[in-house]
């Protein structure tokens, strides 16, 4: 069994999780979901998050708008909407769940 197979696909399973959390926090742009998700060691490529984005908004629980740019084409930000932050929710209370569920399992020490 390959464990870089297993980490990748615990950190998938996590990757719609915090992609709603930082959205939560307020309206982000797609660069700086990426860039937090990198430094957070989530390993994240703009080909893995748009799918996800695409469905998260598919599912209404985010939305977004289009920005003008000086610089450039205009920009996508995304919000979350009530929708979403009741599913977020269920989720965090999932989390935390699983967290201590987790821990119980694993600060047991064998014999």
């Amino acid at each position: 069994m390959n464990v870089a197979n297993t980490q990748i696909q615990m950190r998938k399973g996590l990757l719609e999780f915090c992609v709603l959390h930082i959205i939560s926090r307020g309206e982000v742009y797609t660069s700086d979901l990426i860039e937090e998700l990198t430094e957070a060691q989530m390993i994240v490529v703009e080909g893995t998050l748009y799918p996800l984005l695409n469905r998260l908004k598919s599912a209404a629980l985010v939305e977004y708008r289009w920005v003008e740019s000086e610089s450039g084409p205009p920009r996508k930000y995304y919000s979350i909407t009530e929708e979403g932050k009741a599913f977020l929710e269920v989720l965090v209370s999932t989390w935390d769940s699983l967290v201590n569920s987790t821990h119980l399992i694993t600060s047991k020490i064998s014999s």
